[in-house]
């Protein structure tokens, strides 16, 4: 489970003034990729107008650098963490531009998943996200219509992964041939 900061336990619970989180999301896919060619994020932040913010050092892409969050419409359900169920984030995005799109419509022709980060922030603390380690997951499923896209995330299938992880095979073990 992730550790949430002093600071967003207090937003959490108390609502100061002037403490307001915010809310972030960071798509990646081995398509989305910028001018040069190089891997890129779709990051996005429920506001009304961009934000830039410093990423956790651990980041899959840009680790510790200030980036840009477009502003944009959606609603996120956090998962739960209950026993005996996979956690799920619940993703809606509304009024999605061709930019968007055209990055998603790209992804879904390929057999490599989309990733999502979550991360929170507060407005008056921007040089990190406030929950170390930031939630990764992948995405499940995804329907889209001419309004909104509605996503549905999750971590990794722990219960289909083969253990032990290593597969024994002739390839690598000859031995293993008669």
């Amino acid at each position: 489970m992730p550790d949430l900061s002093e600071a967003l336990k207090e937003a959490y619970a108390s609502n100061p003034v002037g403490q307001i989180i915010i809310d972030t999301l960071e798509f990646r896919h081995p398509s989305f990729v910028d001018e040069n060619g190089n891997p890129a994020a779709l990051r996005v932040v429920r506001d009304y107008q961009a934000v830039f913010a410093g990423l956790e050092i651990t980041a899959p892409l840009n680790p510790g650098e200030t980036v840009q969050f477009m502003a944009f419409a959606f609603d996120v359900t956090l998962p739960g963490f209950e026993e005996n169920q996979t956690p799920t984030l619940a993703i809606t995005i509304d009024n999605v531009g061709r930019d968007l799109t055209a990055q998603l419509e790209a992804a879904t022709s390929s057999q490599q998943p989309i990733e999502i980060t979550y991360r929170p922030y507060l407005l008056t603390d921007l040089t990190g996200p406030q929950m170390d380690p930031p939630i990764n997951m992948v995405v499940v499923s995804a329907t889209a219509d001419i309004s909104q896209i509605q996503l549905q995330a999750s971590l990794d299938d722990v219960s289909n992964t083969p253990f032990p992880r290593r597969r024994y095979t002739p390839d690598d073990f000859p031995g293993l041939v008669r």
